[in-house]
């Protein structure tokens, strides 16, 4: 097929892979512009979509929206037969879902209408639900909205949302290509309304942990958050971040570290942390990150 990829992250770059070694023809990739990023945030970084695309030999768009005739026009212009969407980043307006014959199709990670919007894999971590996945839908005006033509699941068990990022990714680009071999015998099932629930965008406000929640709390705080933008405590006045915990037995005042391995105490149970990172340096595991950060028993983490 003649097909348009859009996306922009790491967890669409499987999918751009997968479409290509599928022998399909992709006609362009279109691409969130690049930013200013680099050790001095001045150098502007490609998307990862955008570097594999380069790689590829792919023409690469980066409009910075899709809202003008002029952009609409072009878009039409490459005769399409269908559009891929993998976390692309844009709005994509009526007229755009009507260019390609075979409109719209997007790989969204979670299982529909269940976490609709920007961070599926964060809040289905954060809320405690044991089972994520991805669905292939048909891309419609609304906010993943649109009716389901394949799914697959994931346990979440003890994973970060990093780790699921990237078995998701893997997960929908097969699934994807499956579901474009046999297009033609997929029937549309619309979403039940009454199951949908918002992923919002993470707010690095939700980042600093409240040892005052439970602890199973606080380890889905710190898996959901994991690696980006990472659950973190204050240390001294430098932010530390927790990237992987585990609960353990333990109880005492809230924040309170109650041996030599870092058990914190939460409101109820507690928490070892097991790797950890502080501000501009590299994680590392429980036990180098003590070696160089002493932390007494009867600290009080804030």
């Amino acid at each position: 097929m003649r097909i348009i990829f859009m996306g922009s992250p790491d967890f669409a770059v499987p999918t751009l892979q997968a479409l290509i070694d599928a022998a399909h023809e992709v006609v362009c990739v279109y691409s969130q512009p690049p930013r200013p990023g680099g050790r001095r945030g001045r150098e502007l970084t490609r998307t990862p979509v955008h570097l594999r695309a380069d790689d590829l030999g792919l023409e690469v768009r980066t409009p910075k929206s899709l809202k003008s005739t002029e952009e609409q026009e072009k878009f039409a212009a490459l005769d399409a037969d269908i559009a891929i969407v993998a976390a692309y980043g844009l709005i994509l307006p009526q007229p755009i879902l009507d260019a390609p014959e075979h409109g719209c199709l997007n790989v969204h990670a979670s299982i529909l209408p269940r976490w609709r919007g920007a961070a599926p894999i964060h809040r289905a971590v954060m809320a405690g639900d044991t089972v994520t996945g991805v669905t292939i839908m048909r891309m419609e005006a609304g906010l993943d909205t649109g009716p389901m033509l394949a799914f697959a699941c994931t346990p979440i068990e003890n994973r970060t949302t990093g780790e699921l990022t990237g078995e998701l990714a893997e997960l929908g680009a097969k699934l994807m290509v499956g579901t474009l071999r046999d297009l033609a015998i997929h029937v549309p099932v619309s979403q039940d309304e009454e199951d949908a629930t918002y992923a919002a965008k993470v707010d690095k406000g939700e980042a600093r942990i409240d040892w005052a929640k439970p602890s199973d709390v606080v380890l889905r705080q710190v898996h959901g958050l994991s690696p980006f933008p990472g659950a973190w405590f204050d240390l001294d006045g430098q932010r530390v971040k927790i990237l992987r915990a585990a609960t353990v037995d333990g109880s005492g005042a809230v924040g309170t570290v109650l041996d030599d391995r870092m058990t914190v105490a939460c409101g109820e149970g507690a928490i070892r942390p097991l790797e950890l990172q502080r501000a501009g340096k590299p994680k590392m595991d429980l036990d180098t990150f003590l070696r160089g950060n002493a932390i007494a028993k009867g600290t009080i983490l804030a």
